[in-house]
């Protein structure tokens, strides 16, 4: 096992810092925080502890020992927060590093998700020959899913969220990007946005697959297709999703998906943050 993992954070939040109705509803901590912060450094648990700490304990829970946080040219906050002596403490078994993900000239935000994980791996070389698990820094992942992916010994895999598992409105699930598998369990497809009739089309024994964005790679293949992916025509940007459907076009059967039914805690908009708060008042009421 290669007990590798990235922590994607280079995004600006732009989503975050809208103003919704939920606003007002928000002390002006954390009303502050959504408006100013990355979405990972939002003050959702007790005390006010980041978001991205929760995160951080679930990792080292799972036996992840190296931990590279991909963060923003905007943003200083969690090298701030986790160079502090005051805050290292509960993860003193994590090596953490960061890595840079620049703004293109021209643009006015990041190019994206290959992007970062492209900076990532560049700023890692003595990665090369090793597997290593990504994430999104907003997604609140279960030990048990990061230790699956630390774990599991197919070359590349991925978690296959059960769509009915997951605690989110129903207009929101159906923007999830859903997975197609073959009768083995190897990624065939990811599918962002697909129609009623696709969906069904892709259910097993009643259940569909989403992706939450946490895959276990394999370094010296994944870079190829990071560099090569194109910039996806509406978004303007390089996604880590559709690098990963590359290395399948190339190698099929290269990434293997492994069933999870449970709920993913999303730190998106401004209106996740109070249920996100309560999640973690319920569940870490120890740490």
């Amino acid at each position: 096992m290669h007990p590798n993992i990235v922590i994607l954070a280079g995004g600006i939040s732009s989503r975050m810092k809208k103003a919704q109705d939920v606003s007002a509803q928000l002390d002006p901590a954390l009303r502050r925080d959504a408006e100013e912060k990355s979405k990972s450094m939002i003050g959702v648990g007790g005390n006010y502890r980041p978001f991205l700490d929760y995160l951080l304990y679930n990792i080292a829970a799972a036996g992840y020992r190296r931990v590279l946080i991909l963060i923003g040219e905007k943003d200083e906050s969690i090298r701030a927060c986790y160079d502090s002596a005051r805050v290292v403490a509960p993860f003193r078994h994590l090596n953490m590093t960061y890595a840079l993900q620049p703004i293109p000239a021209g643009r006015t935000k990041p190019l994206g998700t290959a992007d970062a994980l492209w900076h990532a791996l560049k700023a890692t070389p003595e990665w090369r020959g090793k597997s290593f698990t990504v994430c999104n820094s907003d997604n609140l992942y279960s030990p048990e899913a990061l230790r699956l992916m630390l774990e599991d010994r197919h070359e590349h895999a991925m978690i296959d969220y059960d769509r009915a598992a997951l605690q989110f409105a129903p207009e929101r699930i159906l923007g999830f990007a859903v997975l197609k598998k073959d009768s083995r369990g190897y990624l065939v497809d990811i599918i962002e946005k697909p129609s009623s009739a696709e969906m069904h089309g892709f259910a097993v024994d009643g259940r569909i697959g989403v992706s939450m964005n946490i895959f276990r790679l394999a370094y010296d293949q994944i870079l190829p297709c990071l560099e090569a992916v194109p910039v996806h025509p509406a978004r303007e940007e390089k996604e880590l999703p559709a690098a990963v459907k590359m290395l399948v076009e190339k190698n099929p059967q290269a990434v293997f998906t492994i069933p999870r039914a449970e709920h993913v805690p999303d730190l998106t908009l401004q209106s996740d943050i109070l249920p996100v708060k309560e999640y973690l008042r319920k569940m870490f009421q120890s740490f």
